[in-house]
Parts: structure tokens; sequence; C-alpha cells
């Protein structure tokens, strides 16, 4: 079971990682389509930047070991901000792509936050 738990937490780390270092990676390089995503939902462009570094240096946080505290701020911040594009999208009535990359996303976030390893967490004792 502790194999299964471990093999589920790098997959679920490993698909938001890419996720978020990508979409990061996009939002630094303002690529049209995040932008003009970004203008369809109301938020100014200067966010994209404030965004894609804080979504690249969650996923550093996250990989890196030690520092447990930190990670559960990169958790915490990750989930804030997949929920609030989420809701955002709900909104502006949007369907499809860019609901389930949220959904999914947030999927991915809760996955590798609850089967992270021990060693990883901040009260190192068993669940």
């Amino acid at each position: 079971m502790k194999n299964t738990k471990t093999i589920i937490y790098w997959i679920a780390t490993a698909l938001m990682s890419f996720g978020m270092l990508g979409s990061g990676i996009s939002q630094l390089m303002h690529v049209k389509a995040m932008d003009e995503m970004i203008i369809h939902l109301g938020f100014p462009l200067y966010l994209m930047t404030i965004l894609g570094v804080w979504k690249i240096l969650g996923v550093l946080a996250i990989l890196i070991p030690k520092f447990t505290l930190l990670k559960e701020w990169a958790y915490a911040g990750f989930f804030f901000l997949l929920s609030g594009a989420l809701i955002s999208h709900i909104v502006m009535g949007d369907e499809g792509k860019a609901i389930l990359g949220p959904l999914f996303q947030c999927v991915f976030v809760i996955t590798s936050w609850y089967c992270r390893p021990a060693n990883r967490k901040i009260n190192q004792q068993e669940n």
C-alpha cells in the first residue's frame, strides 16, 4: 500500500508540476493565448508575471527535498490559484478545456498533497 501511495504521489506531482511549470513559463512569456484568456477573465496582464513567477517557485518548493513548511504553502497557493481559476471560468460561462484544465490540476494538487511521503510532511508521523 505504501509503495502504491508513493507511485500515485509521484504521478500526481509530475502532472501538477508539468502543468504549473508550463503555464508559468507561458505566462512569463506572455503567450498570446494566455494574454487573451487573462483579458477574457477581466484580469490585468501584469498579473501573469506575478502568477508565472509564483508557479515556477511553487514547483521548485514542492520538488526539492526538505522545507516542509514551504511545501505546505506552495500546495495551498496552488489550490487557491486553481480553484480561483476554475470559479473564474465558470462565472464567465466558459466550457471544455477552460474548465477541465484548472479542475484536473486541482485534482493533481490535492492528490499530490494527500499522498506525499512522510518526509515531505510537517508532522512526520504516518497517517
